[in-house]
């Protein structure tokens, strides 16, 4: 087994070679009234044109192919992939694409028959998918058994930092943890908490913490299978902080995502007991405050999932300030998952962060077990460095 991801540079020569690259244009795509349809945001497209350009600009003949969305294993008018291919051919004129690999089973069951297809004719392949090299299927794990095999630029210095991150990172290291439910974390929180100097732990998942300590958590989230769990972290070496104070709705109100409060609806700060009926979807002040402090001193930051419902205006603001103080940390700073890319663009803060990764799930999944199906598999490709 190699010790090392192949890189494009230890690929055959690639001049005059077809070359399949499996990216993530899984883009979202808004239908008009006239069933028109149009991407919103280009992003996974545009950030492949560094692998596509180094390949053409080496001779390679290049075709491309992805997913986009659940189509369940047949073709589906909805998820057809023409408004990819039109700004794929706006962006690298001349690559193909192939039609969306969920309109056949055989991907996500990873058909060797439909591997043979998608490599039929190809002389290399290329992983440019970092979001979904967590999954074992046909065109991530298939083609690298097959054919000489490379990470693209994406993948490889997402693997990159992550690893790293992980096997050397200056200290003092702040993980920031958020997101709703708790049994999605887990793991991830385990495996952190044997890497970090502090875990902080926000969002959804914070009440069931509140809960393991003995306190009440009113209507708020709460998951009592893991409480456990969440105990037993408490009671661990790395030292975990909890927010102080919340933000909470009163009974009858609602999270509103994207549109205005009706008025009435109110919210109050409470510490960590919060009255019945009432529930906590944001940190307070004070935990603003205490977890800016903290992050400010890291030399190394990580932070997955929001603080709270943070498209909800009135449940923003501790979301908004663990971004704004991970952009400000002089440290070298990670932020990844869809919740939180999607607040950091929100507010402007991108190009402040050292990186934002594009893998949500993948990203997790490389933190918690420490490899991906995809990265194994381009690992044990013939062409990969060995040890």
């Amino acid at each position: 087994m190699g010790t090392r991801l192949p890189l494009l540079e230890d690929l055959p020569d690639v001049a005059g070679k077809k070359v399949l690259l499996r990216a993530d244009f899984n883009v979202p795509v808004a239908t008009a009234p006239d069933g028109s349809q149009t991407i919103t945001d280009d992003y996974r497209i545009t950030s492949t044109l560094p692998t596509i350009e180094w390949l053409r600009s080496h001779g390679a003949d290049v075709t491309v192919c992805t997913h986009l969305g659940r189509p369940e294993g047949r073709p589906d008018p909805a998820f057809s992939l023409d408004p990819v291919r039109a700004r794929l051919e706006e962006l690298a004129p001349g690559v193909r694409l192939l039609e969306n690999l969920r309109f056949s089973p055989g991907e996500e069951a990873n058909d060797p028959a439909f591997v043979d297809m998608l490599v039929e004719g190809q002389d290399l392949y290329v992983n440019d998918a970092f979001a979904v090299s967590h999954r074992a299927h046909a065109s991530v794990v298939g083609p690298p058994a097959r054919l000489p095999s490379a990470a693209g630029r994406l993948l490889a210095r997402e693997a990159e930092v992550l690893s790293g991150l992980l096997d050397a990172p200056e200290r003092p290291f702040v993980a920031i943890v958020g997101g709703a439910k708790i049994g999605d974390k887990l793991g991830v929180l385990r495996a952190l908490s044997a890497k970090v100097d502090v875990l902080v732990v926000g969002g959804g998942m914070s009440y069931t913490f509140f809960k393991a300590l003995g306190h009440e958590v009113g209507a708020s989230l709460l998951d009592e299978r893991h409480l456990a769990s969440c105990a037993e972290l408490l009671a661990g070496d790395v030292e975990v902080l909890l927010p102080l104070d919340v933000v909470a709705l009163a009974p009858g109100s609602h999270i509103h995502r994207g549109q205005p409060a009706p008025d009435g609806e109110r919210t109050e700060v409470y510490g960590r007991d919060i009255p019945d009926g009432w529930e906590a979807a944001d940190i307070g002040p004070e935990t603003r405050r205490r977890y800016a402090e903290v992050i400010a001193t890291a030399r190394t930051v990580l932070w997955n999932g929001p603080m709270g419902a943070f498209e909800d205006e009135r449940l923003s603001a501790g979301t908004r300030a663990v971004a704004e103080a991970v952009a400000a940390c002089p440290g070298f700073t990670v932020a990844g998952g869809g919740d939180s890319v999607a607040a950091i663009n929100s507010y402007g803060l991108a190009d402040r962060i050292d990186h934002v990764s594009s893998g949500g799930g993948a990203s997790l999944e490389l933190i918690e077990l420490g490899d991906l199906p995809g990265l194994a598999a381009l690992r044990a490709a013939s062409n990969a460095p060995r040890a």
